[in-house]
């Protein structure tokens, strides 16, 4: 137990201080490429260790950050056989830079922040409107830009290749390749989550492109923001996962505005609708005509306004996102800052989180296309529920944080009480020293025998509570309690859920220790390797305990049978 705790020290000193190393390590193999660039990353690094030793930020302040790194940042397409010193020598004639990174999507590209919102103005003001003979541009100013060269490129110029940030998660048999060759299942959890987790750089990129959508969005609504919500903030974030986020008019000047004492007062005039949600549908039709139209890199927008939460959906190229923008969504944004605060409370939470969905999409239990299957955020639900249920508890259910919310906690959103603390100091643990490894395991026995025929998932109380309804699996939104979030799964995908946490459950306990590399060196996936399978658990059909052979012998006993029973009898 002392070294699962120190191994926890080690490797997950809480979500933000990977960050922190993930920054350490660019800085130590980035190249000299000035004393400005340096410096800037050396402040920033220390700035972040200060951070961590004063304790989680609230996910508020984190978004606030987030936006202002996100103000003062271009997103630049460039050759990928730039020179990375000349690249940033010329941006620095418009202002100190504070980071950058480079990756690809549709091409290759850089994300560069300045110190000030003035290194982009003046970087904009050189920027010039491209000409095409035979067609014309819509001329539309945004910071997604292209680095040009004028006249013939000097080969000593350019370097091999632009080291890139990936964007995307490795394939799943690398994956299995890499969790096989660590000594305990503890490590490979949290090796998958490393490998898995939204990076650094993918963060910033989010919130770039949530900037970027802004500005166009701004021609209509001037004090508007435009914000990322689900995934992408609430520390659960796979990499290439959609980019969720929404048009937030309720910080606009003039609202809940006391009228003054004199007699005159002046009011603005407007449009009048319906009801609210016609005002959402006939915002988003207005920028999503805009974002077709006018916006660099946005493809094959569609306009979904007649859904239960009217959207604007389209892909951003320059990015590679698969992009939702709605409005005003305020219930989701609390759902997200819960997920947010509870992945803070315990490290175990996001771990766990991160195995179980890579084992639910591993098995199609998951999909990003609509349908009858479990969701990401319905396994979470699941996830949070089992930890609150263990003993002593790892974290508390809703209806405790709210007993210690204050009054500046409030929340209620269209009649949901959405009140919960927000502060992390007033939050006490127990003590629960379970591995990772004994919660996987029981994650698995537990749903495997959960009474999902009568019996409802509700993290509010941290209790299963009576179905209040018919349906296969009922988890009860955690702020819209009359709203069941897995209404969409059927008996059968239920079912396949319970008979694969089943077979898991026994996979996981065939082996102690990792067994022995084969011949040709490749490690045999083993503990949560061999979860991610579907051959390995779809071909088990006994319950039982027993000692599993080496798929080779297996094989191998396989066919001395079917060769003896052709094979014609002695006389």
């Amino acid at each position: 137990m002392a070294s699962y705790r120190a191994l926890c020290r080690l490797h997950l000193r809480g979500q933000g201080s990977f960050m922190t190393c993930v920054q350490k390590a660019h800085i130590c193999v980035s190249r000299s490429v000035g004393t400005k660039v340096v410096a800037t990353q050396a402040e920033d690094s220390g700035k972040d260790e200060r951070e961590e030793k004063a304790g989680p930020k609230s996910l508020s302040a984190f978004l606030v950050e987030r936006q202002e790194q996100a103000e003062r940042s271009v997103l630049i397409s460039c050759h990928p056989k730039t020179s990375e010193k000349k690249f940033l020598k010329y941006l620095s004639r418009h202002g100190d830079i504070k980071k950058h990174f480079f990756y690809d999507s549709y091409g290759t590209y850089a994300v560069v922040e300045f110190s000030t919102q003035d290194g982009v103005r003046s970087l904009l003001d050189a920027a010039v409107i491209p000409s095409v003979s035979h067609e014309s541009a819509v001329p539309f100013k945004s910071r997604l830009l292209s680095l040009r060269t004028t006249g013939a490129v000097n080969q000593s110029d350019q370097q091999p290749g632009l080291q890139c940030r990936p964007q995307s998660t490795v394939p799943i048999s690398e994956l299995i390749q890499t969790l096989a060759r660590q000594e305990t299942v503890d490590q490979q959890i949290m090796c998958l989550t490393q490998a898995y987790q939204l990076t650094e750089e993918n963060s910033r990129l989010r919130f770039l492109v949530c900037s970027l959508l802004k500005d166009i969005a701004a021609a209509y609504f001037p004090e508007c923001t435009v914000k990322p919500f689900g995934s992408s903030v609430n520390g659960f974030g796979k990499l290439g996962c959609d980019l969720d986020m929404f048009l937030d008019l309720d910080d606009i000047s003039g609202r809940d505005v006391q009228t003054p004492k004199s007699s005159l007062s002046v009011e603005y005039q407007m449009k009048r609708a319906t009801s609210e949600r016609a005002v959402t549908q006939s915002i988003l039709s207005v920028i999503g005509e805009c974002v077709d139209q006018f916006g660099p890199g946005c493809v094959g927008v569609q306009k979904i306004l007649n859904a239960r939460c009217p959207l604007v959906r389209f892909s951003h190229q320059p990015s590679g996102f698969q992009c939702d923008l709605t409005v005003n969504n305020r219930v989701a944004l609390k759902s997200t800052e819960l997920l947010y605060l509870y992945g803070l409370l315990d490290r175990r939470v996001r771990l766990l989180v991160f195995s179980v969905r890579c084992w639910a999409r591993a098995h199609s239990l998951t999909s990003s296309i609509p349908g009858a299957w479990v969701t990401n955020f319905s396994l979470t639900v699941m996830v949070l529920f089992f930890l609150q249920r263990r003993s002593p508890p790892i974290i508390p259910p809703l209806d405790h944080l709210r007993q210690l919310a204050g009054p500046a906690d409030r929340s209620v959103i269209e009649g949901n009480d959405c009140t919960f603390v927000s502060d992390f100091s007033k939050i006490q643990l127990q003590t629960n020293t379970e591995t990772l490894e004994q919660l996987l395991n029981d994650f698995f026995e537990f749903y495997s025998t959960f009474p999902f025929g009568k019996m409802s998932i509700n993290i509010r109380k941290g209790k299963e509570q009576n179905k209040p309804e018919v349906a296969p699996l009922h988890i009860q939104n955690p702020f819209e309690t009359s709203l069941n979030v897995s209404k969409n799964v059927n008996s059968s995908q239920l079912e396949r859920f319970v008979a694969l946490c089943r077979e898991s459950a026994w996979l996981l306990q065939q082996r102690d220790a990792p067994p022995a590399g084969a011949a040709d060196g490749t490690p045999p996936a083993w503990g949560l390797a061999t979860l991610l399978l579907p051959s390995q658990v779809g071909g088990v059909k006994s319950r039982r305990k027993r000692k599993r052979e080496p798929a080779s012998e297996r094989i191998k006993s396989l066919l001395e049978s079917l060769k003896s029973k052709n094979s014609p009898k002695n006389s």
